[in-house]
């Protein structure tokens, strides 16, 4: 098992921020998951409060995750914009019906856009560290 994940990372190698903030996996080894599954609806963004794999601290300090809220401001906003420019412009839909259908929209995205915007948030500020499984300890911001 662990040689097979040795194999895959020197074969993958590092992964691109974004895509590691899509796949909600540590930013310091790439390997742990960032929230606790399945997922609750009751608890939307639980998470861990480290990395199984590499110790990175999920939670650093009170309010970190003050950010990701803006970032899901402006990717819901810009989001749900060219949802309702396009129910208007392309299919001719009347202003209330793309609200009615945004509405839609909006409660089906809420909770991925919520944990993406903590994963990106987080794989931001972090550096990813090729020696982190070998090196287990408590780590806040990519030590």
């Amino acid at each position: 098992m662990k040689n097979q994940k040795k194999l895959k990372n020197k074969i993958l190698g590092k992964r691109n921020f974004v895509v590691n903030a899509v796949l909600c996996k540590c930013p310091r080894c790439q390997d742990g998951d960032l929230f606790v599954k399945p997922m609750n609806v009751a608890k939307p963004v639980d998470m861990p409060q480290q990395c199984p794999v590499c110790g990175q601290q999920y939670l650093p300090e009170p309010g970190f995750y003050y950010g990701a809220m803006f970032l899901s401001y402006i990717m819901s906003g810009f989001f749900f914009l060219g949802v309702v420019g396009c129910c208007i412009m392309v299919f001719g839909m009347t202003v209330n019906s793309a609200m009615l259908l945004l509405i839609g929209v909006a409660v089906l995205t809420y909770l991925p856009l919520l944990r993406f915007s903590r994963s990106l948030w987080i794989n931001l500020l972090v550096k990813y560290n090729p020696k982190a499984r070998e090196e287990i300890r408590a780590t806040t911001f990519g030590d």
